[in-house]
């Protein structure tokens, strides 16, 4: 992936926002969340393939003391934004997530997803499909 910037328009045109500085600033919370949920292997990786100052939000964020739910990981950042509601995170949300397999591959999205509890996929754009057990 190129830029922070190439970054921050993929997120602006996803979810449409009007500005690239709303976008940015979804962007980087959204970020922030899930820089707390990814842990390992998966973590660096996911530093590795965002642009600089995409993987320094991720890599500084403490890691969470136990995973969230997908509607969990919403509200989350509900929390985090001023005036947001739970439809408007989703929303929020998804519109960041949806663009990380164009700029981290689906290899590395596979394996972020397998380390999140079941209903992240569909925050990534995805069918859930279940689990073989």
């Amino acid at each position: 992936m190129g830029s922070w910037t190439e970054l921050v328009e993929l997120v602006r045109e996803s979810g449409s926002y009007p500005t690239a500085a709303e976008a940015e600033h979804v962007t980087r919370v959204v970020l922030m969340a899930l820089g707390s949920h990814v842990t390992g292997d998966e973590r660096v990786d996911l530093a590795k393939a965002l642009p600089e100052r995409a993987a320094r939000v991720v890599a500084s964020q403490i890691p969470a003391h136990r995973p969230l739910t997908a509607a969990e990981f919403v509200e989350s950042v509900a929390a985090r934004m001023e005036g947001a509601t739970t439809a408007t995170a989703r929303w929020d949300v998804s519109s960041v997530l949806s663009v990380l397999p164009r700029v981290v591959g689906e290899t590395l999205t596979d394996r972020i997803l397998d380390q999140l509890p079941p209903g992240y996929a569909l925050l990534f754009g995805r069918a859930e499909l279940a689990r073989a057990v």
